[in-house]
């Protein structure tokens, strides 16, 4: 009994694996056996698996197939090799910015090397220092013979640098003409097609393929400029408000000797313009004796020069140039006083700055390029520095009425200001009337001026003797 017992009872029991046939009988029969207890072998297995996919969760490891072989291997070996790629990336950053850091400071230890190679100038060439019986003599004077001597008048408001006071009680053609509105700025690429379409008006920005022309932004850029010669403006009345101990004449001599200087060091002309800004500025601001001009203006120029220059003069140079009358300190102090005067702003747009502008609209109806006018109009501009009434004028119109006078001067058989100039000048033939007037008294006035340094520099062959020209004329039916 007890053997048919344990017979039926092993029968019973659910035997480790079924085939289809055993498991059909016990579906048929409806009686399933119990479960058969795991041994303890089988428990240690379990156990032994559990702790296994523990260990498998938190450090999982690759599964390997038969056909893709291990695809987690290659996919980590990617991943490993593009963290060691940043990583290297990462040095070569850090090399890079090493590398940069030991470019500069040879850079600063190669500079005054530079410097030493500067040639030095002759004691028998040099421009030597202004006498102050030059300084003090009245009949140094360059100035334009206007009707009513209306140039020279100073206005009745004596706020610098505002645009208010400087339309009110003005003679014609002062003012600019009114800058694009915000509304209109809108549309400003719109307008600049349509004109562009316009058979009359040539696209001067049409050049893409130069980047140095900047043809996409030269529109925007010449807009800001506008607005920026109106708020960076010296006081055009200051030798009457301000100083007291100097006079136009001195200032006139001072710019004269700074042309020279500016030829022996072959400075480039943006050097000049920006010089004399700096100059006019300070003295709208700050009152000075005249014993100390010629110093103002030499350290003008030199702010001046390294700001324009790759490789400007030396201050040791600069006091050189002025039989050492003042002294490495002296300028070093009086540069202090002129950028803490300026307010570290620097650079203002100059007559040179719009000259380019409109020379190259101006050289837009020629064949071929015409040196004669691009250097006539530097020279009238130039002399127009050195006479304080064109302060009154803005800028952008001493450019413009530069060309418009250099244009009638080569050539009289059609009208000097076509409607491409007046498109991207922004001023009409009629605006430039009284300024172009006066740029042409200068012009002739070659026997009563004894400033001589603009000529002499532009009687020289390689500005194809521009000095030498004079333009016929002004006729009233021109504007």
């Amino acid at each position: 009994m007890k053997k048919e017992n344990i017979g039926t009872s092993k029968a019973r029991e659910l035997p480790g694996r079924l085939t289809r046939a055993q498991a059909a009988a016990f579906r048929a029969s409806g009686q399933l056996p119990p479960l058969k207890e795991p041994t303890q072998q089988i428990q240690k297995q379990l156990r032994a698996n559990a702790k296994r996919a523990a260990s498998d969760k938190a450090c999982p490891q690759p599964k390997k197939r038969a056909v893709l072989r291990d695809v987690t291997n290659v996919t980590s070996v990617f991943c490993e090799n593009s963290y060691r790629n940043c990583f290297n990336a990462s040095k070569i950053q850090a090399k890079k910015s090493k590398l940069a850091k030991i470019g500069q400071a040879n850079i600063s230890k190669v500079a005054p090397s530079v410097y030493v190679e500067l040639p030095q100038l002759q004691i028998d060439s040099k421009p030597k220092r202004l006498p102050e019986t030059e300084l003090i003599s009245e009949d140094a004077t360059c100035s334009s013979n206007l009707k009513d001597n209306s140039l020279h008048q100073p206005s009745d408001n004596s706020a610098c640098g505002r645009y208010d006071s400087m339309l009110g009680g003005q003679t014609p053609g002062l003012a600019p003409k009114p800058l694009i509105s915000q509304k209109a700025r809108k549309g400003s690429l719109s307008e600049l097609l349509s004109a562009s379409k316009d058979p009359d008006i040539t696209d001067i920005d049409a050049d893409h393929e130069d980047p140095q022309l900047c043809s996409d932004y030269a529109l925007d850029i010449y807009d800001n400029l506008r607005v920026s010669e109106l708020a960076r403006r010296p006081c055009h009345n200051f030798m009457e408000t301000v100083q007291r101990d100097i006079t136009q004449s001195m200032r006139g001599i001072l710019i004269d000797w700074l042309v020279e200087v500016s030829e022996e060091y072959k400075l480039v002309p943006d050097t000049l313009y920006l010089t004399v800004y700096l100059i006019d500025w300070f003295l709208s601001k700050n009152y000075i004796e005249r014993q100390r001009l010629q110093l103002l203006g030499i350290t003008c120029m030199l702010i001046a020069s390294k700001y324009e220059e790759i490789c400007p003069p030396r201050i040791e140079e600069f006091c050189f140039m002025t039989d050492n009358t003042y002294t490495k300190d002296e300028v070093l102090k009086m540069e202090t006083e002129v950028l803490k005067c300026s307010k570290f702003q620097l650079f203002s747009p100059t007559t040179k700055t719009f000259l380019r502008r409109f020379l190259r609209a101006a050289q837009a109806s020629y064949k071929s390029p015409s040196l004669e006018l691009e250097y006539l109009a530097n020279f009238l501009a130039e002399l127009a520095l050195m006479d304080y009434g064109f302060l009154t004028f803005l800028p952008s119109i001493i450019a413009a009425s530069a060309v418009f006078l250099a244009r009638w001067t080569l050539n009289q058989s059609y009208h000097p200001w076509n409607q491409t100039l007046e498109h991207y000048a922004s001023y009409k033939a009629s605006d430039l009337k009284t300024t172009v007037l006066a740029l042409r008294d200068l012009q002739m006035n070659t026997n009563g001026c004894p400033l001589s340094a603009i000529r002499m520099k532009y009687r020289q062959e390689k500005f194809k003797f521009v000095a030498a020209m004079s333009s016929p004329k002004l006729l009233e039916t021109l504007f």
